[in-house]
């Protein structure tokens, strides 16, 4: 059985016999069809892995690497001396020493190619047009690779000291790109797209594939590739499960597998027409190297532990607060302008950035009409993931302490217990900033809290056939159904809670694939008026 590449190289991934995805058939494409490209992609998409494969193809060509790959026969396209820059590599809070870094890399790089006519300057746009002028001089073309163009700006997008100047450098210095007929490929990657500091506005020469179509399956696993090329690691874990030899493994307990994980890992849509998904590549690898490695399935939350909380997303939380409602309700619509052109990251509306973070995917086509783009939440990891961020953003620090606590309440407290729980999390809300002022918010407050605490242990909305339950916790042997209730002054206290109750009766909210588990079912009324803001009436229905 192969072994799962830990990093983004090529030559770690195939020259150490590991298993390789093989995505040269949109790398053939690309450079047959295109000379001056962007693409933007969430972190942990494996941006810098697909550079890896253009350098290493412009660079050497298909040997060693490329033997068994779509590629190997049709490269015709030559080698090419490669300037690689990836700006993690740079200063993130100097811009200073950030300038004297890039006009290194780029000193550097002229007297790898022995420029003789080349001369240094304090500016990286200067050095970068001066090294292009020494390659005109001699005939000859350059390959340019710059994987996350953006992260300088993401990185301080509170901080206008720090922003501005890095937008203004990085701005000249794409703009000494433009119309330099030197360069004879050239991708830009990163996690935003802005028409104020990238190529995109000062070069008019590169194509933003962003969303194209013939390339939505670039970065990410479709679900046709991880079943061909992790076939071993699908069958050990079914294998761990049920006790069966992999041999003995059929098709239909592989599908039933993939099925699982595409609930948790499917579901990115970089497709203009919204019809190609992909699955997150780090979390794939993650979820079955695990098997491998601990012999049991384990659906954990990779993508957030290493990349759910993006630099860019981190900064705007710090300024900006978030409406949990419109994410709730499963789509978010978002004006068609302002997602295919955001002008600034300090202006890109909430939904914007969260989908560019890999918070929410597109969810419909990518047309001007209607004039507006649907956006949602990708998958299981993903809900979880934005629970947990939310969870903390929407509580004070204070409820760390309660959340143990919490755990054990529900496990194994009466129901007083548990609204008393509920009331504690209520006090620990800001108020100035997420006002409960109706049903909608008070669930979605609780509903993200508890997701984000508990991750696989609670479900939003569970449908049966009769109806659907505001919030069903499974928590060790037990099951807790919360159906909640917005009171605007408590005057009609009583009425909703015989509504609650009624609405858990009807529908028999909890019985669901039981599993044997305790149920314990309650309704509660919450009083939004100022001088009460919590549960003041509750019920357990039996």
């Amino acid at each position: 059985m192969k072994e799962i590449a830990s990093s983004g190289s090529i030559a770690n991934t195939i020259g150490r016999g590991c298993i390789y995805v093989d995505k040269t058939r949109y790398i053939y494409e690309l450079v047959k069809h295109h000379e001056r490209i962007f693409i933007s992609r969430p972190r942990r998409f494996g941006k810098t892995l697909t550079l890896d494969v253009i350098y290493t193809l412009f660079k050497q060509g298909v040997e060693p690497y490329f033997k068994d790959t779509f590629i190997y026969d049709k490269w015709t396209f030559g080698t090419y001396p490669v300037l690689r820059i990836n700006f993690l590599a740079f200063s993130l809070d100097d811009v200073a020493e950030f300038t004297r870094q890039l006009c290194d890399c780029l000193s550097d790089a002229a007297a790898a190619l022995k420029l003789e006519q080349y001369r240094p300057d304090p500016a990286p746009n200067v050095c970068l047009r001066r090294l292009l002028d020494a390659l005109e001089k001699q005939g000859r073309q350059l390959v340019i690779l710059i994987d996350e163009y953006d992260c300088q700006l993401t990185a301080n997008l509170n901080n206008p000291e720090l922003y501005e100047p890095f937008r203004l450098s990085l701005r000249s210095f794409y703009g000494a790109l433009k119309d330099r007929g030197e360069i004879r490929f050239l991708a830009v990657t990163g996690v935003t797209r802005l028409k104020d500091v990238s190529v995109l506005s000062a070069t008019s020469d590169i194509e933003d594939l962003t969303y194209e179509s013939a390339y939505s399956e670039l970065m990410g696993f479709t679900r046709a590739e991880i079943k061909h090329y992790y076939s071993d690691y699908l069958k050990l874990g079914i294998s761990c499960q049920s006790g069966f030899a992999p041999e003995q493994i059929t098709d239909a307990q592989v599908d039933e597998l993939l099925d699982r994980m595409s609930f948790h890992y499917d579901g990115f849509c970089f497709d203009e027409f919204c019809e190609n998904h992909v699955y997150s590549t780090w979390s794939v690898n993650k979820f079955l190297a695990a098997i491998a490695a601990k012999g049991r399935t384990v659906f954990g939350d990779y993508w957030y532990v290493v990349g759910g909380l993006p630099s860019v997303l981190a900064g705007y939380l710090k300024t900006h607060t978030i409406d949990p409602v419109p994410l709730l309700e499963g789509t978010v619509k978002t004006p068609y302008e302002e997602f295919v052109n955001p002008s600034s990251l300090l202006l890109m509306p909430q939904s914007v950035l969260m989908c560019q973070s890999g918070y929410l995917t597109l969810k419909s086509p990518l047309t001007p009409r209607p004039r507006y783009v649907r956006l949602g939440l990708a998958n299981r990891e993903v809900t979880t993931a934005l629970s947990s961020l939310l969870s903390l953003t929407f509580f004070t620090k204070d409820v760390d302490e309660l959340t143990g606590r919490g755990v054990a309440v529900l496990k194994k407290g009466n129901a007083e217990a548990i609204v008393t729980f509920l009331n504690e999390l209520a006090a620990a809300l800001p108020y100035d900033h997420y006002p409960v002022e109706n049903e909608s918010v008070l669930r979605g407050l609780y509903q993200f809290y508890f997701m984000g605490c508990l991750g696989d242990g609670v479900t939003a909305e569970q449908e049966n056939y009769k109806g659907r339950s505001d919030i069903r916790l499974d928590v060790g042997e037990r099951r807790v159904v919360l159906e909640l209730k917005f009171s605007k002054d408590g005057s009609d206290a009583a009425r909703l809670l015989e509504e609650g109750s009624r609405q858990i009766l009807q529908n028999d909210y909890g019985r669901e694939s039981l599993h044997g588990r305790k149920l314990i079912r309650l309704t509660a009324v919450f009083c939004g008026a100022r001088e009460e803001r919590r549960f003041i009436s509750w019920r357990q229905v039996d």
